[in-house]
């Protein structure tokens, strides 16, 4: 069967009108990309108005302070990849003097940029014969085919590359590299994709051997820890708030938060008091000490879950270093703290 073909053919019939698909632009490509990493399209689109709006190109990205880019991110999670496009954005406009890397091996040594997003750009914006190879990709290929090497390891990876690359339409890289993943994201779903529609639905071997639900294959590796996360929100009486920047490596780097105090269990009343008491901020002050969400919230990430309450603390006279009440929306914060700010009446 001609894969290539039935897949281009159903992509110009099929294809949705994006905003990136109108455009050659390496710069715009990449944000969509490294914007589309991790999310889904309807979650993104509008990420990727900001970012074209706020800073139009790599230079106004690169000239950007880390916090504005980090805000113009919040609450679309995996924050690294926001510091890595600020750190590729001033590479590119001082060592490369803002000309954007046009092969993929070049496209490859820009930070956080890995085999998909380098083989997306230099397709799309180079016309480059290099496949692309993401989830959408993986799902699409491996029923199809039948494959049931796991896509979370270095041979199915080979596998599904070598594959891809087999396939792609050397005269129409860009087209056929948007046509599997969009064949993947939106007839080939995860769950319940209709098959009745689908062009292959004659050929699919999964379909035959009523294996849809199973493939593609992914080793169960990973273990999820828990934690427990107090968040100390100071409302001081001269309506000042604490807000701390979280430093060195691990989730949210970089992004402000509430004061934090993490346990080992579920904290009660008496514990956090007593762990208040040594904060630098408080010491020596009085302070009425309540509970805001009686019910734990649990912040859902990749490799844990943040067993979370937000202890509030009153009654305090005019603290050190605060910020004002009135000023905290300016900071990049993680999605869980945003959450709360909105609905906390300050």
């Amino acid at each position: 069967m001609n894969v290539s073909k039935q897949l281009i053919n159903w992509y110009t019939d099929n294809k949705r009108d994006l905003p990136w698909r109108n455009t050659t632009n390496p710069y715009f490509i990449w944000l969509s990309e490294i914007i589309l990493q991790q999310t889904q399209v309807v979650q993104g689109l509008p990420y990727y108005h900001a970012f074209t709006t706020n800073f139009p190109t790599v230079f106004d990205l690169a000239n950007a302070e880390e916090q504005e880019v980090l805000k113009l991110w919040q609450g679309l999670g995996y924050y690294s990849r926001a510091r890595n496009l600020h750190t590729s954005a001033k590479y590119i406009v001082n060592a490369l003097e803002g000309q954007f890397p046009n092969t993929f091996d070049e496209i490859l040594k820009l930070k956080g940029v890995g085999d998909y997003t380098a083989s997306a750009i230099a397709s799309i914006c180079f016309n480059q014969v290099t496949a692309v190879v993401d989830g959408n990709v993986y799902r699409a290929l491996s029923r199809i085919y039948g494959i049931d090497t796991p896509i979370n390891t270095g041979k199915g990876f080979k596998v599904f590359k070598a594959l891809a690359q087999q396939l792609i339409d050397v005269k129409q890289p860009a087209t056929f590299n948007q046509a599997i993943m969009e064949f993947g994201a939106r007839l080939c779903k995860p769950k319940n994709p209709d098959c009745t529609i689908c062009p292959f639905n004659t050929k699919c071997v999964a379909l035959q051997k009523d294996s849809v639900s199973h493939l593609p294959v992914k080793l169960k590796n990973v273990k999820v820890t828990k934690k427990y996360f107090n968040f100390i929100v100071v409302c001081a009486q001269d309506q000042k708030t604490i807000l701390e920047q979280r430093q060195g490596p691990g989730i949210w780097q970089n992004l402000y938060q509430f004061p934090l105090v993490e346990t080992l269990k579920e904290a009660t009343h008496t514990m956090i008091e007593k762990e208040i008491e040594s904060l630098s901020v408080l010491k020596g002050k009085s302070f009425d000490l309540s509970l805001y969400n009686d019910k734990v919230i649990v912040h859902k990430l990749s490799h844990q879950h943040l067993y979370t309450k937000f202890w509030i603390v009153t009654n305090t006279d005019h603290i050190l270093d605060g910020i004002p009440i009135e000023d905290i929306k300016e900071y990049p914060v993680p999605k869980l703290i945003g959450d709360f700010i909105e609905k906390f009446n300050f």
